[in-house]
């Protein structure tokens, strides 16, 4: 087998046997097809697209070229929920105790913030002492023992991904629907994911822009789950503006802990308690979603979810009085609040804007390894469909550089559009597949 004959056979539009994407895959983590023939291999795949069948072979090569989390010895079904990345998506630091509290194991491997995408363990990290480096075996250990756990990816799980990611940065193949939905999926086997609640970002500060691209991308990783006899709900969801309306690491962990407690923003609260019943009717805790919100609301306002959560921050070495005690939490030196210059309703609050600007402040990274204020960030008060009357606020800038804080001033206010007509808010979803 050549890896030549196989570059050739899918730029001929040809469908690719379980064998030779075996092949390619090996050959490309162990070095011996060089990266310029991979390059090709990518490009040809998106121009030509695969099969649910060929997207499905290759999320399992990929998923087994390194280590696999096998949980089924520790828990009856494991269960995930994974988000495309968006801006002000906290939903990981509200779900993962919702479902504890439901008396579901949950344990996750999250990813760190890149580009204007906000990441999970950089918010968890805002609490001094949390450790997201955990070992496959401490990883088990506190899922056995705690049941939650929320922690980085080892560095052994899915390598082919990881090297093929990279590639596809910088060859201009990173929009292929397949090598996106086998790059989710292959993390999600390799952590032991049976079932899992897939929350696809659709607008301007998501990866997928239109619904057309969001809904393809979930119908294959839908399909990916079934071929591999596993479950996947996706819920396409709006990222034309933040979800909620903190954007920024302590920010949005401020917002998670008083979700928890019974307040928060109304459709970050919506959002989370969807996300959790979608899962407790995957994890058959409940036989239906009308029964599933039932005990979702139920752990929510009677205080179980915010044990949950403090079990989860004690077990990983964070200090709890930091969340006990939230005043305690970093906090920038610059504080300012912008108030509206007009009367009239939300247009648009560029969710990409104030995703950008965020970065600009130091809440994000623009490469791997950069350093990350966790005090740093945006808090939107005003969303789309909302009335705005002259002088009332809209949103408050948190810097710790006065330059930074000078021109985040001027990006976020560019966020910001006012019309005189009233408008309708954005749906919170457009549509769920299953």
């Amino acid at each position: 087998m050549k890896a030549v004959d196989i570059i050739i056979k899918k730029r001929e539009n040809e469908v690719l046997t379980k064998e030779e994407i075996d092949f390619f895959v090996k050959g490309f983590t162990s070095g011996e097809i060089p990266d310029y023939q991979a390059s090709a291999w990518a490009m040809a795949v998106l121009l030509n697209g695969m099969t649910d069948q060929e997207s499905t072979n290759l999320t399992l090569a990929m998923a087994h070229s390194g280590e696999i989390l096998d949980l089924s010895k520790v828990v009856k079904i494991s269960l995930d929920k994974h988000s495309t990345g968006g801006v002000g998506d906290k939903t990981t630091l509200v779900v993962g105790p919702l479902i504890a509290a439901c008396g579901l194991p949950f344990g996750k491997m999250s990813g760190r913030g890149l580009g204007f995408s906000g990441g999970t363990l950089d918010k968890m990290e805002s609490i001094p002492g949390y450790r997201v480096d955990l070992s496959p075996e401490e990883f088990i250990q506190q899922l056995k023992k705690v049941g939650i756990v929320l922690s980085g990816q080892s560095g052994n799980m899915a390598p082919a991904d990881g090297k093929l990611y990279s590639l596809r940065d910088v060859t201009g193949t990173v929009p292929s629907i397949p090598l996106i939905a086998s790059s989710i999926m292959s993390k999600k086997i390799a952590a032991g994911a049976q079932a899992m609640v897939l929350d696809v970002k659709v607008g301007v500060g998501a990866f997928m822009e239109t619904l057309d691209e969001a809904r393809t991308l979930s119908r294959l990783m839908v399909s990916i789950a079934n071929l591999t006899n596993r479950k996947a709900v996706c819920m396409l969801s709006d990222m034309n503006q933040p979800l909620g309306n903190a954007v920024g690491n302590s920010l949005e962990l401020l917002e998670a802990i008083d979700t928890l407690h019974g307040g928060g923003p109304s459709d970050f609260t919506e959002h989370c308690i969807a996300a959790a019943t979608y899962l407790t009717v995957l994890g058959k805790k409940a036989k239906n979603l009308v029964d599933g919100r039932r005990l979702v609301e139920d752990v929510w306002k009677n205080g179980k979810a915010w044990e949950e959560f403090r079990k989860l921050v004690i077990a990983q070495g964070g200090k709890v009085e930091f969340i006990d005690n939230p005043e305690l939490l970093p906090k920038a030196r610059f504080v300012e609040t912008v108030n509206s210059k007009v009367n009239g309703f939300v247009k648009f609050v560029n969710a990409r804007t104030i995703g950008e600007a965020s970065v600009d402040l130091g809440a994000g990274r623009l490469k791997k390894g950069d350093p990350i204020d966790h005090a740093v960030g945006i808090v939107v008060h005003r969303k789309v469909g909302d009335y705005v009357l002259e002088g009332e606020s809209i949103f408050t800038i948190h810097a710790n550089s006065s330059d930074k804080l000078n021109l985040a001033l001027q990006q976020v206010e560019k966020a910001f559009e006012f019309q005189k007509e009233k408008c309708e808010p954005l749906p919170l979803f457009y549509e769920i597949v299953e």
